[in-house]
């Protein structure tokens, strides 16, 4: 059903814009989630080598592409986390947050309120239902950014065992398995399986978000309907795949074909890297 929800075509417009003005907290407790913030920033993140990594869309004779060394967060962001950033940054709180980043209706919308977020349960939760924008500017407040496609795939190609298990009939047939059993809310980030980085929960949990989500599929200058490739929508997806059995990579490009930036799913988180 989620692939329904995947495909409409929608433009792709303010990309690199995002509130600037700071609400600064006035009472200890918001002082107090402004320092948690700062502690936070370099811990819990793994630090994965540089390499490369076939691409879904290329020859599969060519060459992979390269990967600098980068490092990412070892969990998706948690409600709790996201709930300190909130109190920090009010304009991103549900009730105040400017439509031109995030559509209403779909924003953190499993919470009870602009601060409840639930829980001690709750709030080890990947957060969901945020849009690029907000994870955008949590990631910026860490001193952190989303990280590319390229490296969120780099990472996830890994299994248990091996850093480049993607072509692998068992282990794309266990991300399939996956994908199709998530149950609707998902169970706190340590439930994550880890991998052979560190990395936990890149497939078990949640969809993530990445920077440059809207860049596969474009294919001029345009960040618009125009610039988009439909071949990629049906049947002739598979066309000029490396790897046309590699379905649970169709789905993740599927899946962002979809967004926008403004766009928030209730099965749709982030971590951030650096």
């Amino acid at each position: 059903m989620f692939l329904q929800a995947a495909f409409p075509i929608l433009a792709i417009c303010l990309m690199s814009i995002a509130p600037a003005v700071h609400v600064a907290g006035r009472d200890g407790d918001v002082r107090a989630d402004a320092r948690a913030m700062d502690r936070a920033r370099d811990s819990a993140m793994v630090a994965l080598p540089a390499g490369t990594y076939q691409p879904l869309y290329g020859r599969a004779d060519g060459p992979p592409s390269r990967v600098a060394a980068f490092r990412l967060d070892r969990d998706a962001v948690t409600r709790g986390e996201f709930l300190r950033f909130v109190r920090v940054r009010q304009e991103w709180r549900r009730s105040r947050v400017a439509p031109l980043f995030a559509t209403a209706d779909r924003y953190l919308t499993e919470w009870r309120g602009d601060l409840d977020a639930g829980d001690a349960t709750d709030q080890r939760r990947p957060v969901t239902s945020v849009s690029w924008f907000a994870a955008r500017a949590y990631c910026a407040e860490q001193g952190k950014r989303l990280p590319t496609v390229a490296e969120w795939e780099y990472a996830a190609a890994a299994n248990t065992t091996r850093r480049d298990a993607a072509r692998e009939a068992p282990f794309i047939q266990q991300l399939v398995t996956l994908y199709g059993s998530r149950p609707h809310r998902a169970g706190p980030v340590d439930a994550g399986a880890v991998n052979v980085y560190g990395v936990r929960g890149l497939h078990d949990l949640v969809w993530e978000w990445v920077d440059d989500f809207n860049s596969v599929l474009v294919s001029d200058d345009s960040r618009g309907v125009g610039g988009r490739d439909h071949a990629l929508f049906c049947a002739s997806g598979a066309i000029g795949a490396a790897d046309p059995t590699n379905y649970p990579a169709f789905l993740r490009y599927a899946l962002r074909a979809g967004l926008t930036g403004r766009s928030g799913m209730t099965s749709l988180g982030f971590r951030c890297a650096a």
